[in-house]
């Protein structure tokens, strides 16, 4: 693993797509193969589960309050639910936070809101925040029916400079269709076949810590850790 600090923001391409799944497995993966890593939910709305996922996932190492900041009531973007509460926000204020709470070396991991282009703040967006925090981006998507034109036009969001290094990781849904087992190999025909990675169904046991992932599963974590340094 590269000694120098990475900093990683999980977005995707809609809310509800498994980025937390994702980004617990991962924090959790690290911890136990011992590479430093501190994880971020900056931004919550209704509700701070995602925030406890990562800090269950974490062992204990950061307090709910560092890894996620900002939270409010309503179950809206972070944008709007913050203007609600007549509260703002910053990338600025944001992007500070997490430098300051990041390790020298390792992985910073950042878990977004919403889809790539989802207000985040009153000044940005998901996208924003990649290129403020000149981080690498993940895109998380849910594997099923309409997930081509849903990933290609978040990978299209993104700078160029970005676009095809990005990972694309492919969560199993709840109950397959027909073209859960055909994503990846048509996703291929517009995003590198070797950055597209298929996580199976993770059961409830397993996200919340309580079981062991499969030898099979920690592959696919340790290909996506292996991907942000390529």
């Amino acid at each position: 693993m590269a000694a120098r600090r990475q900093i990683l923001v999980v977005t995707g391409t809609g809310t509800g797509v498994g980025k937390t799944v994702l980004s617990a497995l991962l924090v959790r993966r690290c911890v136990q193969t011992g590479r430093p890593v501190r994880a971020f939910k900056p931004l919550c709305s209704g509700g701070r589960d995602d925030a406890k996922a990562l800090a269950a996932a974490s062992g204990g190492a950061q307090t709910l309050d560092e890894i996620n900041p900002w939270h409010f009531e309503a179950p809206l973007s972070p944008a709007l639910a913050a203007r609600l509460e007549r509260r703002t926000v910053s990338l600025m204020q944001v992007a500070e936070h997490v430098r300051r709470h990041s390790t020298r070396s390792g992985l910073t991991l950042v878990e977004g809101a919403g889809g790539l282009l989802s207000p985040l703040t009153a000044d940005g967006d998901n996208r924003d925040l990649i290129l403020r925090l000149r981080a690498f981006p993940l895109i998380v998507a849910s594997n099923r029916l309409g997930v081509i034109h849903d990933v290609r036009a978040t990978l299209g969001s993104l700078p160029p400079s970005l676009r095809n290094r990005a990972p694309v990781v492919l969560m199993a849904p709840a109950t397959a269709d027909a073209s859960t087992v055909r994503n990846a190999r048509s996703l291929s025909d517009y995003h590198p076949a070797d950055r597209i990675v298929e996580v199976p169904r993770v059961s409830e046991e397993i996200q919340s810590g309580a079981g062991s992932p499969s030898v099979a599963l920690n592959r696919k974590l340790d290909q996506i850790l292996r991907l942000l340094e390529s």
